[in-house]
């Protein structure tokens, strides 16, 4: 146990230092105003239901052996870009901490959701290397992956809910 909780903290400080050079990273203007109309695309329309599945379709993701650890950092540092170049547009945004968005009740929750399925896919890889049964590897990814889609389910609500609060969307 004590070892995966170290697993489980790696996998989320893997996914926080993408986040964090994501969020950091220089861009320029045109860059900016370029990924913030995407991610405006992309969220269109969205409601709990939306946030759910798209936060579940990358964790679920995150659970490849080996591949997982590679996306989870390109949707960290993805997610991060995304803060830079909202915080671009807004000036509001530029005092704030990009790890502020992360200690939100829905960040927390996400976080620890994409640093289970990131260190269990480098757990995975490591293992499958190590030439261990698939049927050992099987039953802990499965409650794992139940733990991940449950509160993802949870944190899309919250994080909606957030949304609603902050843009005053009619109910």
């Amino acid at each position: 146990m004590k070892k995966r909780l170290y697993y489980l903290a790696v996998g989320m400080l893997v996914f926080l230092i993408s986040y964090s050079i994501g969020a950091k990273i220089n861009i320029e203007k045109e860059q900016s105003s370029l990924i913030k109309e995407q991610f405006e695309t992309k969220i269109e329309g969205i409601d709990e239901v939306g946030i759910f599945q798209n936060n579940v379709l990358i964790a679920l993701s995150m659970f490849i052996p080996g591949i997982g650890v590679g996306i989870g950092i390109f949707s960290g540092f993805g997610t991060g870009l995304v803060f830079n170049a909202m915080a671009l547009e807004n000036t509001a945004l530029q005092n704030i901490s990009p790890l502020a968005i992360l200690i939100t009740p829905f960040g927390i929750i996400e976080i620890f959701s994409y640093g289970l399925a990131i260190s269990r896919s480098g757990m995975l890889i490591y293992d499958l290397f190590k030439k261990k049964s698939w049927k050992l590897l099987l039953k802990p990814t499965i409650i794992e992956i139940v733990i991940v889609v449950s509160i993802l389910i949870v944190a899309a609500f919250i994080e909606w809910n957030m949304i609603k609060q902050i843009i005053e969307i009619p109910k």
